[in-house]
């Protein structure tokens, strides 16, 4: 039911002030002058509201990032339980016999291991975990979407022994405290591989180069690791890595031409957005979270959404909407502990309908006229998106044209990561798979600012 404040006739002087002294000549303010009171500019204000529910995420969900996930953590708020593994593909320097010096003492690779690099985690940094590497039997299709159900068995043989295995804190107790605390050191998870692997790199690499070539001609060389590896979580409780690279690393003994004397060498191959990377979430049963009465949710990751009904039929058709803005609020945690799930930074606001038909698979992003952007305010422990008018006004066009959908007037807050160009434009939206979540009050407000001439 919408409320109906007062007229604003404070703001009718001011707009008209405006059209009055915003032209540069007075013959152009005659038409304001002269004009009936009848057609005398009304500014008013409404509000109305908007009901919403949570949305529990019953299809799989794009994993299209430029991150992997790796370990399990309870929510110790919600007792919800969430594991992360994943796939991931290298790509190689596309120049033909740059990969490897000249020679390599003795034609001996020294060791190759696979490095986890980690930005973030979540939880406690001394839990302990185990993950196994798996070479990957079958090859991933590069034109294919892959979504968080992913089967990892689909792509590897879970009959056959592990490349390699490795039992890791993300504290890594293993390395000095010296060099832990050394502005220098990066967080990660090393995973030493059989020597033999990276002598069988080397050795393909001196009988054929253009094997590595490119990255197409390594992904099909059949050589190991040429596919990709699974890392699978094998062990643990407490921690989740947020992994922005892995890398494979062969090491070796070279003579170097411009130091004159042997130096160690090493040959990167690295994940990169040329290549998949795809992380597998296990997450419990969110149902119970999902139809709790007295909330909603936007959970992460690949949890919960928000559906959000707007009032379409409700608002004015014939008066001009200059403006509309709803607030989402958020509930302060019910728990003091420690080590608990992150707030979610941004949220996309998107049409049902654009979601389901493919928003995240068409590398959409917002465009402020049926999808909108906004960030967690911590001040006001809020979501605002200070103007939609725009999707107002779209949504009251296809109801007037005949045109709307059953689900014309609903839409989804999701959690997104933003990517912006270094003018600060908008380039990239993907799903935040981060380990977060916001409780949201049950049902919001729209509020709108028309305007109309006349009485």
């Amino acid at each position: 039911m919408k409320r109906i404040s007062k007229i604003f006739d404070f703001l009718t002087v001011i707009l008209s002030a405006i059209l009055v002294f915003s032209c540069t000549d007075n013959t152009k303010t005659l038409g304001v002058d002269m004009m009936p009171a009848s057609d005398t500019l009304k500014v008013f204000y409404n509000s109305y509201s908007v009901p919403t529910e949570s949305y529990k995420v019953t299809d799989p969900i794009l994993a299209r990032t430029s991150k992997s996930y790796l370990g399990q953590f309870t929510d110790p708020e919600t007792k919800t339980t969430i594991s992360a593994d994943f796939i991931a593909q290298y790509h190689v320097t596309e120049s033909e016999g740059n990969l490897f010096p000249p020679s390599i003492k003795d034609d001996y690779v020294t060791s190759i291991d696979v490095r986890l690099y980690i930005d973030q985690f979540i939880g406690d940094s001394l839990s302990t975990f185990k993950v196994s590497v798996y070479d990957l039997t079958n090859d991933l299709d590069p034109d294919a979407d892959y979504y968080t159900n992913i089967d990892p068995t689909q792509y590897y043989d879970p009959t056959a022994a592990p490349l390699a295995s490795k039992w890791y804190t993300l504290s890594d107790r293993i390395i000095e405290a010296s060099e832990r605390n050394s502005s220098g050191y990066v967080r990660s998870i090393r995973i030493p591989l059989p020597r033999t692997v990276g002598q069988q790199l080397y050795d393909a690499y001196k009988a054929d180069k253009s094997q590595f070539s490119s990255t197409y001609k390594w992904l099909h060389s059949g050589l190991p690791c040429s596919k990709g590896l699974y890392f699978k979580l094998e062990y643990g409780e407490g921690a989740v890595a947020y992994i922005y690279i892995t890398q494979i690393r062969i090491n070796y003994t070279y003579y170097d031409e411009q130091l004159q004397r042997e130096t160690t060498g090493v040959t990167l191959m690295s994940s990169t957005e040329e290549v998949i990377e795809v992380t597998n979430f296990d997450t419990s049963d969110l149902s119970t979270l999902a139809g709790d009465p007295t909330c909603t949710y936007v959970k992460s990751p690949a949890g919960i959404f928000t559906l959000v009904t707007l009032p379409i039929d409700n608002l004015s058709a014939t008066d001009t909407i200059n403006s509309a803005s709803i607030s989402f609020t958020r509930y302060n945690d019910a728990t003091h502990e420690a080590f608990k799930l992150g707030i979610p930074k941004t949220l996309l606001m998107v049409r049902y309908d654009d979601f389901k038909n493919g928003f995240f698979e068409k590398y959409s992003i917002a465009n402020d006229k049926t999808s909108y952007i906004t960030s967690f305010t911590s001040s006001s422990n809020s979501y605002t998106f200070t103007n939609i008018a725009r999707l107002i006004a779209t949504c009251l066009h296809e109801k007037k044209q005949g045109t709307a959908s059953a689900n014309y007037n609903k839409v989804l807050l999701i959690p997104v990561e933003a990517t912006y160009d270094t003018s600060k434009k908008l380039v990239k939206l993907n799903h935040d798979f981060g380990f977060n979540q916001a409780r949201l009050v049950k049902n919001s407000g729209l509020s709108v600012i028309y305007s109309r001439f006349g009485d």
